[in-house]
């Protein structure tokens, strides 16, 4: 099986490390793939040139698409794949008419289905995801829902004393892009509130600045470490006691297995994504968005109540087998692309 992957994300964020992880797990089950996508992110790059995975790069700048349009059609000419997988809106936008039968759009947020016009397949990552693409008049046999996976079996914990960070104090660490969306304002208002819990924010955004002077007014700077983008989030995730997880917006977010994989106890706001898939007092602690108080509370819980943590990690581990490991993710994704295949086929025949 040939699979190619067209994806014009962002140089880091969640959806981008899904593909990463995705292209990763199905090399790993023996695909041949090809990737196309843009240049501004070596780590990504070094990571398909490891795994012998050919890649293809890209502007995909939509005021001038013509150099893109033509790179796209060259590597398609030159690989021959069975499946081509187009990752988010924008990337959806550079999808081959002619291959339309063979072409699939992924959703990891509640895109326009005019965004992906010259795909016939479509693929939402959660529940709710597919719901939205089926809602736009997506026939039930052309959608279907993958979940996505997290790994970290082998994952050696961060020194903490890289981090400044006492070996025995309370940690929570917060995997998120520093973006109003994400509540990072309501977690450090809620920190001040939790004697002794220090906080990673592993993640770089727009309001870096503002949520490090609100850090520096609430008298944080001793207990707060901003972390910037990391790609060692698995090592992170070992040397925390718990992940907080205070979005205001997430049609799903990988955080929420993240910290499952890890054995992780998580603390979550009620986002959408989340509060479709985390059962409160099961697999975490969900608070209402935007609350300061109940974040806290539920963060000196964890930190402070015995048995809930070993509670909670025994619950989403439960949750984590159940639908979010590499092998089930290989096995939904590969039976994807054999449904495009076969009709594909029949359509040729």
């Amino acid at each position: 099986m040939r699979v190619m992957h067209v994806m014009a994300g962002a140089a880091e964020g969640g959806a981008e490390n899904i593909m990463l992880e995705s292209v990763c797990a199905l090399a790993d089950a023996g695909l041949e793939q090809h990737v196309i996508t843009r240049p501004h992110n070596p780590f990504r790059l070094e990571t398909f040139a490891g795994l012998g995975i050919g890649c293809t790069t890209c502007s995909f700048n939509l005021r001038w698409p013509f150099p893109t349009r033509k790179k796209v059609r060259e590597a398609i000419q030159r690989f021959q794949p069975d499946v081509i997988e187009y990752w988010m809106g924008r990337a959806g936008q550079f999808a081959v008419a002619e291959h339309r039968s063979r072409s699939l759009a992924w959703y990891g947020g509640y895109y326009k289905l005019e965004r992906f016009v010259n795909c016939e397949w479509h693929i939402g990552l959660t529940k709710d995801l597919l719901r939205h693409i089926r809602g736009q008049g997506v026939a039930e046999d052309r959608s279907l829902i993958v979940h996505t996976y997290a790994n970290f079996e082998d994952a050696t914990p961060t020194d903490r004393d890289s981090l400044d960070t006492p070996p025995d104090a309370p940690v929570a660490l917060a995997l998120a892009r520093l973006h109003e969306k994400k509540g990072l304002d309501t977690l450090l208002d809620a920190t001040q509130q939790v004697p002794g819990l220090y906080v990673w924010i592993a993640g770089d955004g727009p309001l870096e600045a503002a949520l490090k002077q609100q850090a520096h007014a609430l008298g944080l700077e001793d207990r707060v470490r901003f972390l910037g983008w990391r790609n060692d989030r698995g090592s992170l995730l070992a040397a925390c006691d718990f992940v907080a997880f205070p979005s205001r917006y997430e049609p799903f977010g990988t955080v929420t297995v993240d910290a499952w994989a890890a054995n992780k106890p998580l603390v979550a706001a009620d986002a959408v994504g989340p509060a479709a898939y985390v059962e409160d007092g099961v697999s975490g602690l969900m608070v209402p968005k935007n609350d300061v108080e109940a974040l806290a509370r539920a963060m000196r819980r964890v930190v402070e109540e015995e048995g809930l943590a070993a509670k909670l990690v025994a619950g989403g581990q439960a949750a984590y087998q159940a639908q979010f490991t590499q092998e089930a993710f290989v096995r939904d994704q590969i039976a994807a692309y054999e449904r495009v295949i076969a009709a594909d086929q029949r359509t040729q025949a």
